[in-house]
């Protein structure tokens, strides 16, 4: 986290948190979304404005993580922005040469972690890290390490995912959940 972020929480340690108006999509892409489109529906179905100001993308791969009950989000100065997962917290692509898959914040994986695929042949690594969608272009890259017994593929059905690795997809559908 940015020492500037810290230094915000302490400052003003009472500010509400924010839910539904950021969205992380299965490709890693950042959505901005406004009340209209929060109103059209659930994010993905109504994804909003993809973010590409690449300094402000930064700024949030700094300062995404989770909290203790598996929510991600975004430490906006002194206020938490719940995110809305399409799929899973982190997004990986594996580099070409070496095949080490890296996050889609820039975070590098730092064990060799479980290779995971579900029902509709979407391939899933897990590590210390955190649970993560191998990006679609590089699904290729996972199977030539399977063919290389670097990786030993797990069955798994998606619906369990969050509740096996602790992530919460839709923080706002919980906060509104909870509010009842």
């Amino acid at each position: 986290m940015d020492d500037i972020v810290r230094q915000a929480i302490a400052k003003w340690p009472h500010v509400p948190d924010c839910y539904g108006w950021l969205g992380l999509d299965a490709r890693g892409h950042w959505y901005m979304r406004d009340d209209a489109v929060q109103a059209a529906g659930p994010f993905p179905q109504s994804r909003g404005s993809r973010l590409l100001h690449e300094k402000l993308i930064d700024f949030i791969h700094r300062n995404y993580e989770s909290d203790a009950e598996g929510r991600w989000f975004f430490q906006n100065g002194p206020q938490r922005v719940y995110v809305e997962l399409e799929a899973t917290p982190l997004i990986w692509r594996l580099d070409g040469a070496q095949g080490t898959p890296q996050a889609h914040t820039g975070l590098r994986m730092p064990d060799a972690g479980t290779c995971l695929v579900d029902e509709a042949g979407r391939v899933y690594l897990a590590s210390e890290a955190g649970l993560g969608l191998v990006h679609t272009l590089d699904v290729h890259l996972v199977a030539d390490a399977i063919e290389q017994g670097r990786w030993a593929p797990q069955e798994v059905r998606a619906a369990d995912l969050p509740q096996r690795y602790g992530f919460v997809p839709s923080p706002a559908a919980l906060q509104a959940w909870a509010a009842q």
